[in-house]
Formats: structure tokens, C-alpha cells, sequence
């Protein structure tokens, strides 16, 4: 017996090794409440509308990978406190309204480029794909799929989402941190489609991006974020052609509706002012009206040779100059940024390549997964961002 409601080809989804156990924590969540209401996520897309018609910006960040244990209220006071600070200091800057949207309340699974990864000592294991999956310990009994996860993904989710809600007290609408995470897991993602007075909606988050492994659009993933009324994000890389994006945009938004769906770029600093133009030219000419925002993280992204994950800081500013340049060029609305980032002051990302490989480079690596800019490396994006669109 299946669950699903999706029968297109699904990309990057855990080597589960008990079906039976993955079709019961789907007929639990289905059971559940949704974590995030219809009239939420309607807010949330009017507010979307001002920045894809070039009157807002929007501010998306938080961690790469969120951890269950850091569902407890302090934790996510930090992670909201943090964002707003940011956003404020956009704002402030741009003399615009700024949504900040939180990479919170689900980011709790990752696609992954290998099956399995190599530790020091030789072993290999089964990847990490998140807390919603397996655990991070380098234990091979803990890092096979455990469909329990996805249980526990639903109330930790919930337990950020009340802190978050308790946050929004006395703020409008367009200053609320809304959650956002990526669509990955479908056994997680299908259940909680609820449906409203417009239709369907992704009852996880207000907004969810489909990532640029996952973007096929042919693929189940896009089924996905097709059948719901949410926002939506897609990440868009080097590797994908304007025809391709093109064809997601008329998918995605076939009615035209500002705010519905964010083009979010990561192509990296050598490959952006190459490659963005001729995507920009066409989605103008051929498409509807769309948020382009950049994120200038995951396109830079290094390796010391004992296999430590960094981002040179260089490149990142970079590439956020190069997105805006791009775009101011060709009359198009640079929107704002999506940053993988921190309140902590972590040494995840670094400077230069002079530190690349120096041990004391990261005397305070805290990321399960990729490396987050630590607040005064936000600072530098954020000024990166104001300055190329004066």
C-alpha cells in the first residue's frame, strides 16, 4: 500500500530499508494537524507580490541544516532575533520593506552527493541526510534511515513554529520571520498537503523551494510544488539552461501571480556573470513576473584536503555584485538574498585561500553540513548587497 500522490521519478530520497515502517509514519503525519495554516501562507504570498513588482526585498537565511535538539525556545529566539537584526539592517539600507523568511521549522533533511561518505579512518557510511533521516554520529547502526525521524521532524517543526508565532506579536505582516525549508522528503512533504478554500497547500512551511538536484521538471519534486499554493523557491545552477528554467517558470506559475514563485541563483562567483544574463533576458521576455534572489553560498564551496567544507568570503561577496549587476543591467528587480547563516560566531567560512588549509582557519566549526556565515560575514553580504544596488 502507497501513500503517495506523486508517481513522477523522485530524486535524492533516503535508501529507506523497511517500506512498511515509511507508509506509517506517512499515515501518522497525514493524521496530524498542518504546522502551517492557509491564511499564513496567503499573508505570506501577499506580501511576496510587492517584492516581485520591484517594491519590497526579501531575506532568506538560517542554517544549512537545523538540528532537533535546537527546537528548544532560546535556541530559535537567537535564530529569529539574528534574522530580524539583518533584515533590519536591509531594510535600513534600502529604505524597503524586507520579508525575512527562515531557513527554520523543517530544515531538517539534505540532498546529498554521494550515497555514502569516508571517514578518516577509512570506514565508509552511509551519508548524512539530516536529522529527519539519520543521526550524525559516525555510527553505522545510527546512520541507516530511520522513518521514526520523520515523526520527529513534525514536532520539533511545531515546537519552532509556536516560538516563532509568539515572535510575530505586534509586528505587520511583512516583518514576520516565516518558515521555509526545502522540499526533499516526499514521505515527510505528501502527507502534509492539506487542502484550503484555494485549493491545496503545503501545511510543512509557508514557503518551499525545490533544490537544484531535486529542479527536474519532469520530476516529482516539481509535481510537487505544482499541486500546492504556497510560495515557492527554485534553485537555479550553472548547469541549468534557459530553456529549463523557462519551462519551471510556465510550470510553477502558469496564472502569473507575483510573489508565487523566487528564482533563488547559485552558480558561483566564476560562472554568474556568464551564465545569468541570457536566464534573465528569457524568463523576462517569455515568462511571468518572478523574485530573483541570490544565493552566493553554494556555488562556492571548497574542500581543505582533509576534507573540511569552507567558502571563501571573497567569492561570495562576488558573486551578490555580480547577481545585482546582472540584473539592474537588464531592468529586472534584484530582490534580496538567500544566506546559510548563524547568530554564533562560527569560523565555518573564511577569508581567503591563505586560510584555507591552516588548521587554525576553523577553530570553531559548528555546521553538520555546509559552512554558515558567522553575524559580521552577514554584515559584509548584506553591505555587498546595498552597495551594488545604489
Amino acid at each position: 500500500m502507497t501513500l503517495s500522490l506523486n508517481t513522477a521519478a523522485a530524486a535524492q530520497q533516503p535508501d529507506w530499508p523497511d517500506g512498511e515502517l515509511v507508509e506509517r509514519a506517512r499515515r501518522t503525519l497525514s493524521d496530524l494537524p498542518g504546522l502551517t495554516t492557509e491564511d499564513e501562507i496567503d499573508s505570506l504570498r501577499e506580501v511576496l507580490a510587492a517584492a516581485a513588482l520591484g517594491e519590497a526585498l526579501v531575506l532568506q537565511g538560517g542554517d544549512c541544516a537545523e538540528r532537533f535538539a535546537d527546537a528548544e525556545p532560546g535556541t530559535v529566539r537567537r535564530k529569529l532575533d539574528h534574522l530580524q537584526g539583518v533584515a533590519s539592517v536591509l531594510r535600513s539600507g534600502a529604505e524597503l520593506p524586507v520579508v525575512p523568511i527562515g531557513r527554520i521549522a523543517g530544515q531538517y533533511a539534505k540532498p546529498r552527493s554521494t550515497s555514502h561518505e569516508e571517514l578518516p579512518d577509512g570506514r565508509s557510511l552511509p551519508s548524512y541526510r539530516g536529522d529527519a533521516v539519520n543521526d550524525i554520529a559516525a555510527d553505522p547502526v545510527l546512520r541507516i534511515p530511520d522513518p521514526d525521524r520523520l515523526l520527529t521532524a513534525y514536532h520539533s517543526a511545531r515546537a519552532v513554529l509556536d516560538t516563532m508565532r509568539s515572535s510575530w506579536i505586534g509586528r505587520p505582516a511583512a516583518e514576520r520571520v516565516y518558515a521555509a525549508h526545502e522540499l526533499l522528503l516526499l514521505p515527510y512533504e505528501e502527507p502534509l498537503v492539506r487542502s484550503g478554500s484555494m485549493g491545496k497547500f503545503a501545511a510543512s512551511a509557508h514557503f518551499g523551494w525545490v533544490g537544484e538536484r531535486t529542479r527536474d521538471v519532469g520530476g516529482a519534486h516539481v509535481r510537487l510544488a505544482e499541486s500546492v499554493q504556497n510560495p515557492i523557491g527554485v534553485k537555479i545552477g550553472p548547469a541549468v539552461t534557459p530553456v529549463e528554467v523557462v519551462e519551471l517558470v510556465h510550470k510553477l506559475n502558469p496564472d502569473r501571480i507575483p510573489g508565487r514563485l523566487t528564482l533563488i541563483v547559485r552558480m558561483g562567483a566564476s560562472e554568474v556573470g556568464r551564465r545569468l544574463p541570457l536566464l534573465v533576458e528569457e524568463v523576462a521576455r517569455h515568462a511571468g513576473p518572478v523574485i530573483w534572489l541570490s544565493d552566493p553560498m553554494h556555488g562556492n564551496t571548497s574542500r581543505t584536503s582533509g576534507g573540511v567544507k569552507t567558502r571563501f568570503l571573497p567569492a561570495v561577496l562576488e558573486e551578490v555584485t555580480t547577481f545585482v549587476r546582472v540584473l539592474r543591467e537588464r531592468g529586472q528587480w534584484p530582490a534580496g538574498l538567500h544566506l546559510e547563516l548563524t547568530p554564533d560566531p562560527v569560523t565555518e567560512c573564511v577569508d581567503g585561500p591563505e586560510e584555507f588549509e591552516g588548521r587554525l582557519a576553523f577553530p570553531d566549526y559548528r555546521s553538520v553540513c555546509d559552512p554558515r556565515l558567522n553575524p559580521a560575514q552577514a554584515a559584509q553580504v548584506v553591505d555587498a548587497f546595498l552597495l551594488a544596488a545604489r
